[in-house]
């Protein structure tokens, strides 16, 4: 995979989440993983089509993923992941992903994105569509939050 590819991805997150007040955003590390994705708690799935196609997974726990739904909220407590810092979380990814897109664009690429599939819970795993996978290690405000990339360009 071109590494031009992934910073779309890291520029969107960091363009995004300093827009909602996070300001201490770090990229932490950059990993190779296989097809299969452990989750960590919450995973947000979104699909890439066009001149790049394939799937991003964005991947937390689910007390990361709370704190951030609580901070996209303007610091409305955030309990329980209910429907509501669902739809956050989702939203988050979508506009992550949307960024990421215009990105691409800018690059010349013309892709377009899916409607995100949040899954949540324990001890589950995503297969992805490619046999490598690159995974960034994002802090946010020290909350750790994953991009799990495998695309490829047509």
């Amino acid at each position: 995979m071109d590494v031009k590819l992934l910073n779309p991805f890291v520029d969107g997150v960091v363009n995004v989440m300093s827009e909602f007040g996070f300001s201490d955003i770090k990229k932490k590390s950059v990993d190779i993983k296989g097809k299969s994705l452990k989750s960590r708690g919450v995973m947000i799935n979104v699909g890439i089509v066009g001149e790049i196609r394939g799937n991003v997974v964005y991947s937390m726990d689910l007390e990361g993923a709370k704190k951030i739904a609580s901070k996209m909220m303007m610091g409305m407590p955030v309990d329980e992941f209910n429907d509501m810092a669902q739809s956050a979380i989702s939203e988050v990814s979508n506009m992550i992903t949307a960024k990421a897109s215009i990105n691409f664009s800018e690059l010349g690429i013309e892709t377009n994105i899916s409607t995100p599939a949040l899954m949540y819970g324990k001890d589950f795993e995503v297969k992805m569509n490619m046999n490598k996978v690159i995974a960034i290690e994002i802090l946010l405000d020290d909350i750790p939050f994953e991009i799990n990339i495998a695309i490829e360009k047509r």
